[in-house]
């Protein structure tokens, strides 16, 4: 059934990182979803975080592009392109075309479906199939995902954050929301240009999300100021400022908010017993924005449910991905 000498593959291909699972060998690639174009004759310049490295400071002949957008293809061609490459990167020159696993949010279109999965098959795969995003992250995490019993997962991406009750092997619940870690530096970024009339890069703002943002105001208050570059809007001039964390904390309000909107509108759909077994086991969050400080207690508190991270949280998607490879003759019957 399988290639000769060729491992399968599991991708999580996220709006802000790739993450590429290899059966047999685990996780053996991890870049950023950012491909660097030559605009005058389309050609590849570079891949991953060498193009990422390019973003904000590319000359005019040359453009980085992140080709997913909220979870989903927004340039084709450049996904294929990044995909080949992921692709060939992964298998590390053995012959044979692989069965590829990509996940995908819960809340896409089979047209969505049907781009991710042709992508993948024009980007070198033998045969391509899809799993969702909550449910691979649900095996990445360890939970029982196929007994009798109910488990939450909400997995907190770039583009996308998934929301889903998962027993019996399938997904009860579910909600898809495009408010996830891009927004989050869409806010700061707004959020900074409103109030200090300062200018900043994604880059920046990523950084500052990383260093100082907080899920909540109050805990907000312990942590220390941040110095951050940008131009300024009136003078036209590069300019340093010192922005508290409270301030970010404040820009990123909305986001999180909607966040524990999905959540529970989620949980409210769900039948009493496996809101009762929610209870007992708790919401376990994957993905990068499960690391926004807080972000669990501040969750705890809106729905009166234990949350919890799982312990690779980044890692979660892609090592459910890959593990749905051992099922995959039944994810070839769905």
């Amino acid at each position: 059934m399988f290639g000769i000498g060729t491992k399968n593959i599991g991708i999580d291909l996220g709006t802000a990182n790739t993450i590429v699972f290899a059966e047999g060998k685990g996780i053996v690639l991890r870049e950023p979803s950012v491909v660097a174009k030559n605009t005058k004759t389309g050609e590849v310049v570079s891949v991953g975080s060498e193009a990422r490295d390019m973003i904000g400071r590319t000359p005019a002949s040359i453009v980085a592009i992140r080709p997913m957008k909220d979870g989903v293809i927004a340039d084709y061609d450049t996904t294929v392109a990044m995909m080949k490459y992921y692709i060939q990167k992964a298998l590390a020159r053995k012959t044979g075309k692989p069965y590829v696993m990509v996940c995908v949010p819960s809340g896409v279109t089979e047209v969505e479906k049907r781009a991710v999965i042709d992508a993948t098959r024009v980007a070198g795969a033998r045969d391509a199939y899809v799993i969702e995003e909550p449910f691979a992250a649900a095996i990445g995490a360890g939970l029982p995902v196929m007994d009798p019993t109910g488990s939450m997962v909400v997995d907190i991406g770039g583009g996308t954050t998934d929301v889903a009750t998962i027993s019996l092997g399938g997904i009860v619940s579910s909600r898809s929301i495009r408010m996830a870690g891009d927004k989050i530096d869409e806010a700061i970024i707004y959020y900074v240009r409103q109030h200090h009339n300062l200018l900043i890069g994604e880059r920046t703002a990523e950084q500052l999300k990383m260093d100082v943002a907080s899920a909540s105001i109050e805990a907000a208050k312990e942590l220390d100021s941040q110095t951050i570059r940008g131009r300024d809007l009136l003078s036209g001039l590069p300019r340093t400022i010192d922005i508290e964390a409270v301030d970010v904390a404040q820009a990123i309000q909305e986001v999180v908010q909607e966040i524990i909107s999905a959540i529970k509108e989620t949980l409210e759909e769900t039948s009493p017993e496996i809101a009762a077994d929610v209870i007992d086991h708790g919401i376990v969050l994957t993905g990068g924005g499960a690391q926004l400080r807080h972000l669990p207690e501040v969750i705890a508190d809106a729905t009166k449910v234990p949350v919890f991270i799982a312990s690779e949280p980044l890692d979660c998607v892609a090592i459910g991905t890959g593990e749905s490879l051992k099922s995959i003759e039944v994810m070839k019957k769905r």
